[in-house]
């Protein structure tokens, strides 16, 4: 039976009805079952009502059940930060989003010619670092290693482009790499700094951090063990500690659903951007297989109306989106990153419980 709390709410809430809690309850079992997802965290809060529960175990050794006040590694949730960063740095006239990124970042290849604009929309044709072979070897090999962003980028640069800037779109860590170093560059600060000052701390997210690595305490407790089989060999184990060094401004952050339920609506509704760039940061370009308004914006995904992002990386996944024409909020956090039928488990949660839930606005991926 999952696990249900109110805790993710400042206030008494309205809970959503029997009936459909039921039907939610029922759709998030059986993906839970058919893809062997060992936990989940899911919380919905909107005009209908508020629904938060753990389903499953944390542990599955001991058993221990899950909550929803653990933290979790949320992956790609990270770039939504990165790009925010970003763009408030473009708002205080400190940087062009139609500066070329060679202006802050020297030996990108196209570098006079790739955009701020385009890193933050996945149009850049840089190759994806985290797809490189050599890469992906060198983690395998330690998990515990600690990469600096511009061993990263070395790995994606010397693989060939996809394409010439502007002229496609292509999901690539490497380009949140980039625009986490222009942060850092006009801010003077270290990235998790200024996400710290400019973003946490306004909207009063005090349990959500970027570790800068792997030490003793980067993972705060309490939280589950993560499950995956990005192993090199494809044997499932955890990788709970793993250093996430090597996903850094693109996916290397912490949070928990109390934090992620105030940040989906603040970056869906750019709460801390200009009316002007959130306007910009919404228009979106579709990946091959999207159809409809479905794609991807500013460091955003736009899917089935449900604007936010997704995240995965070894043994965790997670989806924050806000519907604005509902006005509600979903956060997803799994312990495993396994994929069931060539898809994520947090994406196969999100599509089976916005099926149910916002059955105009279903979220689904390609």
């Amino acid at each position: 039976l999952p696990e249900t709390s109110s805790s993710a709410s400042p206030a008494p809430a309205a809970t959503m009805s029997a009936e459909v809690t039921n039907r939610l309850d029922t759709a998030v079992e059986r993906v839970m079952t058919e893809a062997g997802v060992p936990g989940a965290i899911i919380g919905i809060w909107g005009p209908a009502g508020d629904y938060v529960r753990a389903f499953g175990v944390a542990d599955k050794k001991t058993r221990a059940p899950m909550k929803t006040g653990f933290y979790s590694r949320i992956g790609s949730l990270t770039k939504t930060f990165t790009v925010t960063a970003m763009l408030q740095l473009a708002d205080r006239g400190e940087i062009g989003l139609d500066d070329p990124i060679a202006t802050y970042v020297p030996d990108v290849p196209n570098g006079d010619r790739i955009t701020l604009r385009q890193l933050a929309g996945m149009r850049s044709g840089l190759a994806n670092y985290t797809a490189d072979p050599q890469f992906q070897q060198a983690l395998y090999a330690d998990p515990q290693r600690s990469f600096t962003p511009q061993e990263l980028l070395r790995y994606a640069f010397s693989q060939p482009v996809a394409f010439a800037p502007g002229e496609g779109v292509l999901y690539s860590n490497t380009n949140t790499v980039l625009l986490g170093l222009v942060v850092e560059k006009v801010s003077e600060r270290p990235l998790a700094e200024y996400i710290g000052h400019f973003i946490l701390e306004p909207l009063g997210m005090g349990q959500t951090s970027f570790p800068s690595d792997g030490s003793a305490g980067a993972f705060p407790d309490p939280h589950a063990e993560g499950y995956t089989t990005q192993t090199g060999d494809g044997g499932e184990t955890t990788a709970t500690e793993w250093n996430p060094s090597w996903a850094w401004a693109a996916g290397a952050m912490v949070s928990t659903l109390d934090d992620l339920r105030i940040w989906a609506p603040a970056l869906a509704t750019g709460e801390l951007l200009t009316r002007q760039t959130q306007e910009q940061r919404l228009q979106t370009v579709a990946f091959p297989g999207q159809t409809g308004r479905d794609g991807y914006g500013l460091g955003l995904f736009d899917l089935g109306g449900w604007i936010g992002h997704n995240g995965s990386l070894p043994g965790y996944q997670s989806v924050a989106v806000y519907l604005p024409e509902e006005r509600t909020t979903l956060v997803i956090l799994v312990n495993t990153d396994i994929p069931f039928d060539g898809a994520d488990p947090g994406t196969l949660l999100a599509t089976a419980i916005t099926t149910e839930l916002t059955p105009e606005h279903v979220y689904t991926i390609g």
